[in-house]
């Protein structure tokens, strides 16, 4: 099957070239071609449009495929470091990472997708290729699956919600633009802040003082903006002024209930976990039941080339409780089936570990094989796609490029993965890559839709 990988992998790991990731896919007997995906809508073999809403939880800087969804218990100690075990979960046949005992009481609710592979091992590329499901080299700079969900599902799809339709918890996800060439409107709405935080509002500020800071604010920028008026009466500051009007809405109108997180139960916020993580995945939730089509929960210190299980120990415990509520929580609510959760990193880490100096037990970036995690909005849950070989190092069988995912879940919004975007300059730009016949594809993940 294909093989992609660098001989050496160190920090940032090695990097195949756009050109011979192409070839490898073309020659490789996995690839599908824009025919096959046409062949697969044509006959109605995927149900379109369930979904309403996507919340991302984002792992930034690449979490460990081999400790946490596709455990390889028999590979050793250079390879395992001190998880030596997999634990069976609710799905027969089906095991996980030790340390995510809750995750594994509810397989049933999501598929892994284990041959999951790109060809580049730098953070900055790699969060490109995964969050847009493009290469880089097209002389475009597309923009994230959320902003596009953004464009087809808010501002031309009808949304009439008071929040913004793409909103990032709590900071921005950083080393790359996130609404590309889609402009600002589809950037992400930051909330800043903390929501595990007593008195949490957007912008992380606390009630009564904070709001009485930012109306004397608001009125001193309404004093500069009549001046700035007076000097020039364009259009920019027009399109300036109604940002501005929503990110005040957000913060001291009716829109910041939906950001009131002691409307909660303290039973259930406890079940979440009472940290940034559990608190931030709660939010979501919160978000999807007031209709924003697409949030990205932030969870970023997965760079872990030193003191890897360590850092573990303390990630992977905070991972498995919120994820796990999260999942419960909507299910629970009937918000499931029509919310995709996307659990995901730029890329994994290195199956090996590096015990000699000065890494000391740490993981590096590692793109040739890694998992992601899909649930609710038309995925089928107690699912496994593709597998890794014995060590986790390379996928043999069924890989799963990030446009195959990301066409996937813009079939189950009822977005055309074969349609185009609006380009501010009339170039051609397609929703995926698929459509324009030039990268290598496993197909439409049809095997859970």
């Amino acid at each position: 099957m294909l093989d992609i990988r660098d001989q050496q992998v160190g920090r940032s790991g090695g990097r195949v070239g756009r050109r011979d990731f192409l070839r490898a896919g073309a020659l490789g007997a996995v690839g599908w071609t824009l025919a096959d995906w046409l062949k697969l809508e044509a006959c109605g073999a995927v149900k379109e449009g369930k979904a309403k809403s996507v919340i991302q939880l984002w792992m930034g800087g690449g979490p460990p495929h081999t400790d946490t969804f596709d455990p390889k218990p028999g590979a050793g100690p250079d390879y395992t470091g001190p998880y030596k075990k997999a634990i069976p979960t609710n799905v027969p046949g089906i095991q996980i990472g030790e340390k995510l005992p809750l995750l594994a009481k509810m397989a049933d609710k999501y598929a892994i997708l284990r041959g999951v592979t790109h060809p580049n091992n730098s953070h900055e590329t790699a969060t490109y290729i995964v969050q847009t499901g493009t290469l880089p080299g097209e002389g475009l700079v597309y923009p994230s699956i959320g902003a596009v969900v953004a464009l087809k599902k808010g501002y031309e799809g009808g949304y009439q919600g008071a929040l913004p339709p793409y909103i990032a918890v709590t900071s921005p996800l950083g080393r790359f633009n996130a609404s590309g060439f889609l402009g600002d409107r589809c950037r992400p709405f930051a909330t800043g802040g903390d929501p595990n935080r007593k008195g949490f509002r957007v912008g992380g500020l606390v009630p009564s003082r904070g709001e009485d800071q930012l109306k004397k604010r608001r009125d001193l920028l309404k004093a500069v903006d009549g001046f700035a008026r007076k000097l020039e009466n364009n259009g920019a500051l027009k399109e300036m002024d109604s940002h501005q009007q929503k990110a005040y809405g957000l913060i001291l109108g009716d829109a910041k209930k939906a950001f009131d997180m002691e409307q909660e139960k303290e039973e259930l916020r406890q079940k979440y976990g009472r940290n940034r993580f559990g608190q931030s995945c709660l939010l979501a939730r919160r978000l999807v039941e007031n209709g924003v089509p697409f949030i990205t929960v932030n969870y970023g210190g997965w760079d872990t080339h030193k003191q890897h299980f360590e850092r573990m120990d303390k990630m992977l415990p905070v991972l498995d409780q919120g994820f796990a509520a999260l999942l419960e929580d909507l299910a629970r609510r009937g918000l499931l089936d029509t919310t995709i959760v996307e659990w995901c990193g730029e890329f994994g880490r290195t199956p090996k570990v590096y015990n000699e100096p000065p890494w000391l037990g740490g993981r590096h970036h590692y793109c040739y094989a890694f998992s992601i995690v899909v649930a609710g909005g038309g995925f089928k849950g107690g699912k496994v796609v593709g597998k890794t070989d014995a060590k986790g190092e390379k996928v043999i069988e069924r890989p799963v490029y990030p446009w195959d995912l990301s066409g996937s879940m813009y079939k189950l919004l009822g977005i055309d993965p074969m349609g185009t975007l609006p380009h501010p300059r009339g170039c051609k730009a397609y929703v995926t890559p698929v459509a324009s016949g030039d990268v290598p594809s496993g197909g439409l993940l049809t095997e859970i839709m």
